[in-house]
């Protein structure tokens, strides 16, 4: 596994339809190494600071494999790294691959897999695809956020070491489909909720799918968790 790209940029202000929306979504590869601390890169920004940065979404990684599939399925030639609006471009951590709770070393920092990423219409902007973020979604190829454990400098090159798998396995591919495309998974929100590195957005999404179910196990799954 290998760090490929380190992107960042500043918030800008873009045209969408007859407004103007301030978007940091327009990411371009740094060279040299930056600081990865437990907000977010040095040298980036969010606009939207709700759904993007923080603790729980320090830095978003996207795999170089599922740029071959896109240039592919778009018929398009022109995407550089940066291009998702990750901050990290990596190779050799697909979605299938990565787990909700996995903890890699990447150069000097230690991260932690907090969630998937769930696009928004700032995605298509950046695609110039109004459409794109529900192609994105369905594929499965969404990318995930990391959590800082420890602060450190990265650089393109890389080596990104795991050093911890989750017990639970949950992919990151099957967290994003469970949480979109299969809401009546009962099951598979509880498994959910036994991952304690899920970020409290998305725990609280599968909190309310077994609230509003009735489900009685919901109750033994928060004080499994108190006790663990």
């Amino acid at each position: 596994m290998k760090l490929v790209s380190v992107n960042v940029s500043h918030p800008r202000e873009v045209a969408h339809g007859r407004k103007m929306v301030r978007t940091g979504i327009f990411k371009e590869p740094v060279a040299g190494r930056i600081v990865l601390r437990g907000l977010n890169l040095d040298g980036d920004g969010q606009a939207d600071l709700v759904n993007h940065g923080g603790l729980h979404r320090a830095a978003y990684v996207y795999p170089v494999e599922n740029y071959e599939y896109w240039s592919r399925e778009l018929d398009r030639d022109d995407l550089s790294f940066g291009q998702f609006g990750e901050n990290f471009t990596v190779e050799g951590m697909t979605e299938e691959d990565v787990h909700i709770g996995d903890v890699f070393r990447v150069g000097d920092a230690l991260v932690e897999v907090s969630q998937p990423r769930p696009p928004c219409f700032k995605l298509g902007i950046k695609m110039a695809m109004p459409g794109f973020p529900k192609l994105f979604l369905a594929s499965g190829r969404v990318g995930f956020y990391l959590r800082v454990l420890e602060e450190g400098e990265v650089g393109e090159g890389d080596e990104i070491e795991r050093v911890r798998r989750d017990p639970e396995r949950l992919t990151v591919r099957e967290t994003s489909h469970l949480l979109f495309l299969e809401g009546q998974d009962l099951k598979g929100a509880r498994r959910a909720l036994r991952v304690p590195a899920l970020s409290p957005g998305w725990r609280e999404s599968f909190e309310e799918r077994l609230v509003t179910a009735g489900d009685d196990d919901l109750g033994t799954t928060k004080r499994g968790e108190e006790s663990g």
